[in-house]
Order: C-alpha cells, then structure tokens, then sequence
C-alpha cells in the first residue's frame, strides 16, 4: 500500500463520499475510486459498502482506520521536521543581548535548545538597549534579551524569562569573606570599583545618599571584564548581577538591606509574524526549566553580616 491510498481512504472516512473526498485530495474521482479499489486488492478486502445512499465502513475498515490514521499522523510529522530543518538552516537566529547581561544563564539555555534543533545558526550581537529596540525595528534582529523591560514602549512585547538579584563581588581574602551577606551599610568607606553600565547604578547610588552612605569609587569602567578583573585584583569590591559573574576566583555575597533585583526578559516587535526558528525558540523558553534564582530569602533575613 502507499501514502497517498491512506490519505485518500481517510478523506472519504471524513467527508463520506468519493467526490468530495476526490475534491479534497484535489485528484479526479476516478482516479481516487482507482486508488481505492488497488489497495482493497492488496488486502483482500472491502473497505466500504453502501447502505442506502450512505457510504458506511465495512468491519476491516473499521479496525484499519486507526493504522492508517497513525501512519499518516507519523508521515505528517517526519515531514515537519524536514520541513523545520531546511527552514532553520536558511534563517540563523539573529538575537541581541545588552552587555551587562551575562551568559552564564543564558548559554545553558542556548546549549540546550541548539541540541535539539541542530539546524539552528545562532547569532549573539551586543548593544546597549536603545540599540537593541532599534535594531528590532530595523528587522536586523529577531529577539534582544533586556534587563527592566519596564520602560519599554508599547512597539515592543516583552516575555519574562528569570528574575537576577544583585551579589556583592571582591578578591579572595576581602574583609567581606567572612560575612554571609553584606548590606549597603557594610560597603560604606569601602574602595568600590563602579560599573559605569550597570542600569540601576543610580537607583543604588540615591539609596546610599539617602542613607548617608559614602561609596569611594576605586575605578570606574562601562565594560563589564574590566570590572570583574580589577575586583579580583584587589582594587575594591563591584556590585552586580549575580550571573554576570564569570571569573570563578571571585568570590561572591547576597546583597541585603536594600535587596535589588532585576527582571531580564526576550523582547520582540509587537505584532510581527515570527520567523519559523523564532517561533521555535519562544517555544523553547516556555518549556526551559530555568535553575532556581538565588536562594538566600530566610536565611538571609536572619543573617547578620560582621
């Protein structure tokens, strides 16, 4: 038997007759009717018999149906995933991300989804996030993935993925080693290397001097390496996302009193038809089973640095 016989005997099972079934499979009714009858030579059997003018399944037909309808639900899918592949293969993924977002998170994520859709070309492109919304205007990206979404215009649709609270960061042997947390107040006459980039530096800076906190800035950098580097060398300790740290030598401690936190999210065009792989990856994050955030609520309220 063939394909193409099992789709013509469960188009006429759904409209019952011949000619609409014929009309459906855009073929001519003879040619249909021919099909028909060759596979019921093949098997031996009649498929169908009329009951009045009703077309009605004979008993074979009845137990082949369902076989018939999971070989062509099978075919129907092994055809999608060539279909996909082909697709993906001639439309990389073109995603943008702003530079204090770190991959720590995200390249679990990415691993994850380009094993299971190898076809994929992933393109990570780095831009401030007035750049991002205009090179997702442009159509020069699909997805740029931003921190406080929040003041995004309505142009754009914003899609959650985790929340990242911020962690204190320093060179092993820091007086802060000891502590379990360090809070804003722990920091004061401390050298503090800052992060020129960082999007809730002022929300931290006012909070400070409202508190009559001083912050000495050691070093000041825009580029988030830089940071991480003089921190481990001893200039000072920074503040910042807790997975935007990538050198393992640093050592790392909850931010507490004031807790600051961001929301980092895939931001899109709004209204605009998704690309085929585009589609695919929001798909993905929907599924992704994100690692729990940074865990420090109950014992950290009880904690007291120093």
């Amino acid at each position: 038997m063939e394909l193409y016989q099992i789709r013509y005997f469960l188009s006429i099972c759904e409209y019952g007759s011949f000619s609409r079934a014929a009309e459906a499979c855009e073929v001519s009714q003879p040619a249909l009717t021919a099909a028909i009858k060759k596979l019921e030579g093949e098997i031996g059997s009649a498929l169908f018999y009329r009951e009045g003018k009703r077309l009605v399944l004979t008993e074979l037909g009845s137990r082949m149906r369902p076989h018939f309808e999971q070989v062509q639900g099978e075919t129907q899918r092994a055809e999608a995933v060539v279909r996909n592949f082909h697709l993906l293969r001639q439309a990389p993924l073109r995603i943008g991300s702003m530079p204090t977002i770190g991959p720590v998170r995200l390249s679990r994520f990415f691993a994850q989804f380009r094993a299971m859709h190898p076809g994929v070309e992933l393109t990570v492109h780095e831009n401030t996030l007035p750049g991002l919304l205009k090179e997702l205007e442009s159509n020069e990206l699909d997805i740029a993935v931003v921190a406080s979404a929040q003041g995004v215009s309505d142009v754009f649709r914003a899609e959650p993925l985790y929340p990242e609270r911020y962690v204190v960061v320093f060179a092993p042997g820091h007086a802060f080693e000891a502590f379990e947390a360090v809070t804003l107040a722990d920091t004061s006459g401390q050298d503090y290397i800052d992060r020129l980039a960082c999007e809730l530096r002022e929300t931290v800076q006012d909070v400070c001097k409202q508190r009559g906190l001083e912050l000495y800035a050691a070093f000041r950098s825009d580029r988030e390496d830089w940071v991480q580097s003089m921190a481990l060398a001893g200039l000072g300790f920074a503040f910042m996302p807790q997975y935007s740290v990538t050198l393992p030598e640093l050592v790392t401690r909850p931010l507490l009193d004031p807790v600051v936190e961001r929301q980092i999210a895939a931001v899109e065009v709004r209204g605009r038809k998704r690309s085929p792989v585009a589609k695919l990856f929001f798909e993905a994050l929907h599924a992704y089973a994100w690692p729990e955030t940074l865990q420090v609520a109950a014992k950290l309220q009880e904690a007291t640095p120093g």
